[in-house]
């Protein structure tokens, strides 16, 4: 039995579970399992000043980029907060970012505003490419040719300790196959494939189908934020798990650059990301994103992302005040939260 999620919801359109969710969660932790994530939103950028454009325009040092290249970026305000996350895949013809449901259309407007003279067409594909996901430990076995991921550790703070030493871009593997792009990412290969293919590849790769409930539970226990879930219009890089991936921290100007380097020299952002253990909560009933976290009866955070993961039971990734202690006895609607400090 194949459950579609409802209608309105922002993940609609997409596969929520092939019958068993907690076996699909086994099998993307343990084997590999294919994820349809075509509810992603595209933006294709061909056009010969294409990586030193996105280079100015965002957190990620992309100049260098090159065809069978990937990376995450981010698109920041004035001020620092972010307003898009996306992957960019290079294939040596265009760069093409895949994003969140309902992010593209702003992300192709702030691009569309910030051409002026350069040599860049970037424009909306996301009729045309749809995105795959191989999930689980057996993943890279499938595409033995593609690199693991090269994550970069965020380097020590220059305040605590002085120069520090180049930062390299964070790197995923790509390569071209028969039906589109294969893409090493860290829970495993994403594959950017012709809408007009998919079905033929799914058929031809013949890997068991997983949901997107189970999806997201492997990335909450991974820790993995998500835009718009684990973000709002006040989240800063540095609140949440994308620091490593996305932002490179010696490369020139960009907009929003100043609040990440300040925080980053001082340390201590003003919030942080945790993952929740939920107790009481009904397993058909988790907390709603935006859900508010409380510390005695006062508001410390809210809710990100909560599911049933078939090892933890309820759990969430949400984001709250730095100065909450690790211990701390925390309640969420009528039910109590625990930090897990792992």
């Amino acid at each position: 039995m194949v459950e579609d999620l409802e209608p309105g919801s922002a993940d609609a359109g997409v596969p929520a579970h092939f019958g068993d969710p907690m076996r699909e969660q086994r099998l993307l932790e343990t084997g590999v399992g294919l994820v349809d994530r075509s509810n992603r939103e595209v933006i294709a950028v061909p056009g010969a000043e294409r990586a030193g454009w996105l280079h100015t325009l965002t957190s990620q040092h992309l100049s260098a980029l090159t065809a069978n290249e990937a990376s995450e970026l981010l698109v920041l305000s004035p001020n620092g907060h972010i307003e898009q996350h996306a992957f960019v895949t290079e294939d040596g013809t265009a760069a093409w970012l895949d994003t969140e449901p309902g992010a593209g259309a702003g992300l192709l407007k702030y691009l569309e505003m910030m051409r002026f003279f350069t040599q860049v067409e970037p424009r909306e594909a996301t009729a045309e490419i749809a995105v795959l996901s191989l999930v689980g430990p057996d993943a890279a076995a499938l595409f033995p040719d593609l690199a693991a991921p090269r994550v970069s550790p965020v380097p020590a703070t220059r305040f605590a300790a002085g120069s520090v030493p180049p930062q390299p871009t964070s790197l995923y593997s790509v390569r071209p196959f028969e039906g589109g792009l294969a893409r090493r990412v860290p829970l495993g290969v994403d594959l950017l494939v012709p809408r007009s293919a998919k079905a033929a590849v799914v058929e031809k790769l013949g890997v068991a189908p997983a949901g997107l409930w189970a999806y997201e539970a492997v990335r909450v226990a991974h820790r993995i934020p998500r835009l718009g879930w684990e973000t709002d219009h006040r989240t800063i890089p540095a609140e949440i798990e994308l620091m490593a991936t996305s932002v490179h921290l010696e490369k020139g100007c960009y907009r929003g650059q100043e609040t990440v380097a300040r925080v980053h020299n001082l340390g201590r952002p003003p919030r942080r990301q945790v993952l929740l253990h939920l107790d009481g909560v009904a397993t058909d009933h988790p907390p709603a994103r935006g859900t508010a976290v409380e510390l005695d009866g006062r508001a410390v955070g809210f809710v990100g992302t909560a599911v049933r993961h078939h090892e933890l039971g309820m759990v969430a990734l949400a984001v709250l005040k730095r100065n909450v202690p690790d211990d701390a006895r925390l309640t969420v609607g009528e039910s109590a939260a625990a930090i897990d400090a792992d």
